[in-house]
């Protein structure tokens, strides 16, 4: 037994005192082997060759001394500053094992140039060290590295949700504009933007998981931010890719979500955050659906002056709304409807599965009712801003709440309606439509 430790003993002075030759030679058989270690860019040759000399002198010292406790202190470092350095993890490992592969080659020759049967004995007992310490070395490195590796990912998910809330609230900092969070984030400055809305599925719970990551697979960029109540995003396309959004974020939805109208400067995202988050709150609740708000001004102007939308409301629809509630909601679906065909009597019977003389004495009784002419232009502007006003405010619930089952369904139609201003719409939607 003496004699065996001797032998490993005297192999372990003989590998130190080669050492800076192994060295050398593991280091020239990396960069030859593995491209990511042929340059300076990512991994300096100074730190490889420091990197590898920890590695042999703690192996050729376990060798040397086999009760000395194992200390993984250096391979964890190595694993994490290669995380951080965004070094490939199968690389570094194989760099690992030609390090080690360089040591037990040196020793099989030493061996067989010794001839001696004790050396060839050490060198049995020695190899079973040796990639048992490979082993525990290159656990230790892979541990470490995905450690470090999940500490980066989580950085980087605070920091870009940092950037897209200096977006949404319009206050990046002191130092930077929306332009530079858009940068950081890899929004491009010259294409469409977009804001989403969506509820949350219970307390912080996303509700368009991966939609990052899907919307990215048709090559649309954007960044999300979590909170409790909502998930919200801001989405770059190209005016091609409209639909291409509504249709991922339709098939990852699991609840309501709102999406604002394409808008170009980046100074404008909490003015599409107020009007995507408009869209989502005319959805019904528990309803997995994703709704656009329309592009119209006029209902962007309703909705961030919501105190006027009412007023207007009440001052030039109020003879209507404090009609019976059925002579109410089928004047106003009448309304709705003759505005949406673009002001076409025959359009609007379509919609309404009645004839178009009904539709002009509707028509007529409104004008009676509320003093404005559709003949006269401030009239059809007065009559159509509030329209859109009653649709977007609370002052509907003055009539909402009072309709038939029938009539709150043509409300929150599940059908997929046009876009404003189109034929073939269902009488009574909103400002958007449900998607």
């Amino acid at each position: 037994m003496v004699a065996h430790t001797t032998a490993l003993a005297e192999l372990a002075a003989w590998a130190e005192s080669v050492l800076p030759r192994l060295i050398d030679d593991a280091c020239t058989a990396v960069v030859d082997r593995i491209p990511l270690y042929g340059g300076d860019q990512l991994i300096p040759a100074a730190e490889l060759r420091r990197s590898v000399e920890q590695n042999l002198r703690f192996v050729v010292a376990a060798v040397g001394h086999p009760g000395t406790p194992l200390d993984l202190a250096a391979p964890r470092e190595t694993g994490r500053r290669r995380a951080r350095q965004a070094a490939p993890l199968p690389e570094v490992l194989q760099a690992y094992r030609i390090t080690f592969a360089t040591l037990w080659d040196a020793l099989v020759e030493h061996a067989r140039h010794s001839a001696r049967p004790a050396t060839v004995d050490a060198l049995l007992t020695a190899s079973t060290m040796i990639w048992q310490l490979a082993d525990e070395h290159a656990f230790a490195l892979t541990e470490a590295y995905r450690e470090a590796t999940a500490e980066l990912l989580l950085a980087q998910q605070r920091r870009r949700s940092a950037l897209v809330e200096a977006l949404l609230t319009g206050h990046p900092g002191p130092e930077a504009g929306p332009w530079e969070a858009a940068a950081l984030l890899g929004l491009p400055h010259d294409g469409h933007l977009v804001v989403v809305a969506a509820d949350t599925r219970g307390l912080a719970e996303e509700s368009l998981p991966d939609v990052e990551q899907r919307l990215a697979e048709h090559g649309i960029l954007s960044g999300w931010r979590l909170t409790p109540a909502q998930q919200l995003g801001v989405v770059s396309l190209h005016p091609e890719q409209g639909k291409t959004v509504l249709a991922v974020l339709r098939a990852a939805a699991t609840a309501r979500a709102g999406v604002s109208p394409p808008y170009r400067s980046l100074s404008d995202t909490p003015r599409a955050l107020h009007l995507a988050q408009a869209a989502l709150a005319g959805l019904p609740a528990g309803r997995a659906q994703v709704r656009e708000f329309s592009p119209s001004p006029l209902a962007a102007l309703m909705v961030i002056e919501p105190s006027e939308g009412r007023r207007l409301a009440e001052q030039v629809l109020g003879s209507v709304l404090r009609l019976p509630p059925q002579d109410r909601g089928t004047l106003l679906d009448t309304l709705n409807a003759y505005i949406d065909q673009e002001g076409s009597a025959e359009h609007a019977a379509e919609v309404l599965f009645c004839h178009p003389n009904t539709v002009r004495y509707r028509l007529r009784r409104l004008q009676e009712l509320t003093g404005r002419s559709l003949t006269d232009p401030n009239g059809i502007a007065e009559l159509a801003t509030a329209a859109v006003a009653l649709r977007l405010s609370s002052v509907t619930a003055l009539w909402r709440g009072r309709r038939t089952p029938a009539a709150k369904e043509r409300l929150h139609p599940t059908s997929d309606p046009v876009a404003p201003g189109t034929r073939g719409r269902p009488a009574g939607t909103g400002e958007t439509g449900d998607r």
